[in-house]
């Protein structure tokens, strides 16, 4: 299996400050790089490739040698990849006839991810294996810099990439051949209902909670934008206010990841099988406010709604599920959602009328009465056993 590890970087002043740089630099040859595309189309109509942007980087760095020649040629190449996946995503956009994206410069503040695309290529991770306490990881132009590293790494180490976030560095890997941890069996199979009111209720009647971070920290995040709001566009106060803002969201960030993890864990430990929604969230969260000739309606009811999804996290959940059930040798199986509250789990009469509440769940044939999120787990799990019944006959 391939698995990323996330540490966080402990590098000294001198270090930062040349982590910063490089970023900066990567991001420069970024924007280059996508000027060059857009002025080649706009003036002779030719379309630049990633071959031609990657062959003429032996020149920009022979003629910047304190700047873009500092960094690994693997790095830059990686970044110019990175642009090149920006305009096949726009290409397939347009041919699918969605909203294009043209791919845009990165400002200040919009790049923050380095990658370095093979370990011993201008990177090398645990670069001094001889210490006995500390691990280190350098990078090509920076040094040995020190990492928190509060796990222990398996498999092989692929690709490095190194991410600011606020005043903070951190270090990702990403592992092929990681071996599994199977966990025993228990026999089990669960279908699981996502919602707002509680992130997971099980067929047997299991809830996890709805955390509600962002509502938690919704008057500090109130209150941060508002300040932001009245500092001066390019002053440092500003710059600071912006760091405090993003240090708050990316501390709701870290506990939505947190409760996800846990509730993930405990699924993974109960269950053999576990049998969930195939949810197309992007969809379910969009906007509902429509155009000035065909205004929505109930906009605001719709984006409260959107908000509690999101704050769920139902899709960062549902990945974290994926990836802990291969790891433990649990069956993880998608349905289709349609009908499932609506369907009665005793009967299988299906009528809007049988959702009595949010939370109530009365069925006008049979007169069945359950939770309702209850109710939809157990189509949910009787779906999934179904659609493995058949795969295994095929």
């Amino acid at each position: 299996m391939r698995r990323s590890f996330t540490f966080l970087l402990r590098p000294t002043v001198r270090q930062a400050a040349a982590l910063a740089a490089c970023l900066e630099d990567h991001r420069t040859l970024y924007n280059a790089a996508l000027e060059h595309r857009r002025t080649a189309y706009a003036k002779a109509g030719v379309s630049v490739r990633y071959g031609e942007q990657s062959a003429e980087l032996k020149h920009i760095r022979a003629d910047d040698p304190a700047g873009q020649g500092r960094w690994s040629f693997s790095s830059q190449q990686s970044t110019l990849r990175r642009l090149d996946k920006a305009f096949r995503g726009f290409f397939d956009r347009v041919k699918a006839a969605r909203t294009p994206g043209f791919p845009r410069f990165k400002g200040r503040g919009w790049f923050d991810t380095v990658e370095w695309p093979k370990d011993g290529d201008g990177c090398r991770w645990n670069s001094q294996p001889e210490h006995p306490t500390a691990t280190y990881v350098r990078l090509q132009g920076i040094g040995h810099v020190r990492v928190h590293q509060h796990r222990p790494v398996s498999g092989r180490v692929k690709t490095i990439s190194v991410k600011r976030e606020g005043s903070r560095w951190f270090v990702a890997l990403s592992c092929d051949d990681v071996p599994a941890e199977p966990l025993p069996a228990t026999g089990a199979a669960a279908g699981i209902d996502m919602g707002v009111a509680a992130l997971v209720t099980t067929s047997d009647g299991g809830r996890v909670a709805h955390a509600r971070h962002l509502a938690a920290t919704a008057d500090r995040l109130a209150d941060a934008q508002r300040d932001l709001a009245r500092k001066k566009r390019g002053s440092r106060r500003r710059r600071k206010q912006v760091a405090r803002l993003a240090a708050l969201h990316g501390k709701v960030r870290r506990q939505r990841l947190d409760h996800a993890h846990k509730a993930a864990n405990t699924l993974v430990g109960d269950y053999d099988v576990i049998v969930h929604e195939d949810l197309r969230i992007a969809s379910m969260t969009r906007s509902s406010s429509g155009t000035i000739e065909t205004p929505g309606r109930n906009v605001a009811q719709k984006s409260g709604l959107n908000r509690s999804i999101l704050d769920a996290g139902w899709g960062v959940f549902l990945t974290i599920l994926a990836h802990k059930a291969e790891s433990a040798g649990r069956k993880l199986i998608a349905v289709n959602p349609r009908n499932t509250s609506r369907t009665c789990a005793r009967c299988g009469h299906c009528a809007k009328e049988n959702r009595v509440t949010q939370a109530d769940f009365a069925c006008a044939a049979c007169g069945h009465t359950a939770h309702a999120d209850v109710n939809a787990a157990t189509n949910i799990l009787r779906a999934g056993l179904a659609l493995r019944q058949a795969a295994q006959a095929a």
